[in-house]
């Protein structure tokens, strides 16, 4: 019984609901029918009479008062509508009728327990949203004490976020320790030292680890972190080389005795790796491009597996600073795979290779005559490809938006990967003659492209994402471009339209009064069932040309 009474709830609610959603003209005729019906027991002629009068008194005073209060009301709505909307990306009043009216008007979740018909194409592009959104360590990442710290000193701006730093944390965490470490005095000061939030702490920790013995993470922080210059890092870096190369070969012998130290010979394995990478980009920044290519080029032969660090972007980077092209498209044919996971590097490096090829000679208005050559139009599908898996680097490449130092981490597709990618690649884009001339076709970014079907949809999450990423000077770029919302229109409009009437009402207060009183006998005397449009401006007509009455020639004085 109590199931069925649930049940005859339930559709009646549902039906009343239908109802009010398909049927509400119907309920509006039937509740003009009632009043109709009641207009005698009501005395709705007599109290719109009694109001009528009581309008006709009021003073072109109380209509600037009136227009001026609803003018400065809407304002205020609006500006808290733009403030909201700037920082949130959504509009304040419509969220809100969204999440707490709607469910009270019986509106339908879409999170609802009805999902069972829900297909499985629908979880894998869900899977495959997450998985778009998701944090990369930034493989062209600067030196926090030689570049990022001098950043500060010069312009007083933490170019990093505390959720950047403390995502930076965690990846030495995971890369720099294991859970031997305790057995041994210098890596569990280390240990301890990594999990610091005062750059001092972690300082000074690394120094007492070093008095115990040749500690290769410790030399890591120090040069990340205390190192003012790439020099002084390169130098740090060395020394932490010749340590943790001995422990890499030491724990490599031992790595088959056990899980412990299979775990340790990984954590040496990531050390080396990370040493030797931040050595390439050391001599990559004091312009050894040569010497870095070698490095790089060694450590991708030796440790294959370790596609993590994303070694291969720091290589293109370096191939195409040396102009090398041959070599540049060498690597790309390697990485730049449909299985392999992409990036703005990856997608652009590619176009910039196929605009290369045609760019020297490419002329948008001959292009326009004539029509583009196979050459051109692999070039333009090359960038359209590029440009829809990330949109927010023409922006930066065509200097329409100021660039900032990248971050430590970087998200797919997002703003903080076009600002990394952008921040080295901008002077290889520079050197193509006319690359960029091609790349100024797609400058209408951040709006939707016209065709996208080489990538998964563009996730939604990259904006919130970005703005812990990256700091509050910058403003993040949103793709696609929202458009404002309704009540923020809505409000500018009411506001713009109150603040007219208040000022015609306080320039031209006899005119605007006739005028109130003409709607108001319109809307409100019981005789507006016989007036016409004439006799209205007949009577607009009268009140002009009759005197002023006393209480308005006090009031123009």
């Amino acid at each position: 019984m109590a199931e069925a009474a649930t049940g005859f709830l339930e559709q009646l609610k549902s039906c009343i609901v239908w109802s009010w959603t398909y049927l509400w003209t119907v309920w509006f005729f039937i509740v003009l029918f009632l009043v109709y019906i009641l207009r005698v027991p009501l005395k709705i002629n007599d109290n719109l009479s009694t109001v009528s009068m009581f309008l006709n008194t009021l003073t072109p005073k109380f209509y600037v008062a009136l227009t001026g209060t609803s003018s400065l009301i809407s304002g205020l709505i609006l500006i808290f509508e733009w403030w909201y909307f700037r920082k949130y990306g959504t509009s304040f009043i419509e969220q809100v009728s969204v999440s707490h009216l709607r469910p009270l008007l019986g509106g339908v979740d879409n999170n609802s327990s009805n999902n069972s018909n829900s297909s499985n194409g629908d979880s894998d592009s869900n899977r495959q949203s997450v998985s778009e959104c998701k944090v990369w360590r930034n493989p062209l990442n600067l030196f926090r004490g030689a570049e990022y710290n001098r950043y500060t000193w010069v312009t007083g701006r933490e170019p990093l976020t505390y959720y950047d730093m403390n995502l930076s944390a965690q990846d030495h965490q995971t890369f720099f320790t294991c859970d031997s470490d305790h057995l041994r005095p210098a890596d569990a000061i280390m240990q301890k030292a990594w999990r610091e939030r005062n750059p001092q702490a972690r300082i000074s920790a690394a120094h007492e680890a070093l008095e115990i013995n040749e500690c290769a993470t410790a030399y890591i922080l120090l040069a990340e972190e205390e190192a003012t210059t790439i020099a002084e890092a390169e130098k740090l870096f060395k020394q932490a080389l010749k340590a943790g190369d001995g422990c890499y070969r030491r724990s490599q012998q031992l790595q088959h005795h056990g899980s412990q130290y299979e775990a340790q010979h990984r954590r040496d394995t990531n050390v080396l790796v990370y040493i030797k990478r931040r050595l390439a980009m050391c001599a990559r920044r004091l312009g050894r491009t040569r010497e870095a290519v070698k490095m790089m080029r060694d450590l991708m032969k030796e440790f294959p597996l370790l596609s993590m660090f994303n070694i291969h972007e720091n290589l293109l980077e370096a191939l195409l600073e040396l102009q090398a092209y041959a070599d540049v498209q060498a690597v790309l044919a390697k990485y730049d795979d449909i299985s392999l996971p992409k990036s703005a590097t990856i997608c652009y490096t590619a176009a910039l290779l196929k605009a290369r090829a045609v760019s020297d000679k490419f002329s948008p208005e001959a292009a326009s005559r004539r029509g583009l050559s196979t050459a051109e139009m692999n070039a333009v599908e090359a960038i359209h490809r590029a440009v829809e898996f990330n949109p927010h680097v023409p922006k930066y490449l065509l200097e329409m938006k100021s660039l900032i130092l990248p971050p430590e981490h970087i998200l797919k597709r997002g703003d903080s990967e076009a600002i990394a990618y952008a921040f080295f690649h901008l002077a290889h884009w520079k050197r193509v003659e006319g690359a960029l001339n091609l790349l100024h076709s797609f400058r209408m970014i951040p709006y939707p492209l016209e065709k996208g079907h080489l990538f998964y949809p563009y996730p939604i999450c990259t904006e919130t994402a970005d703005r812990e990423l990256l700091p509050s000077f910058h403003e993040v770029s949103v793709y696609p471009k929202k458009e404002l919302p309704f009540f923020i229109l809505f409000t500018a409009g009411l506001c713009s339209f109150t603040a007219m009437l208040a000022l015609l009402t306080h320039q031209f207060p006899e005119l605007m009064g006739v005028f109130a009183k003409a709607m108001i006998d319109i809307f409100c005397s019981a005789e507006f069932r016989d007036w016409n449009c004439e006799s209205i401006f007949m009577r607009v007509e009268d009140d002009l040309e009759m005197p002023p009455a006393p209480q308005s020639q006090h009031f123009q004085k």
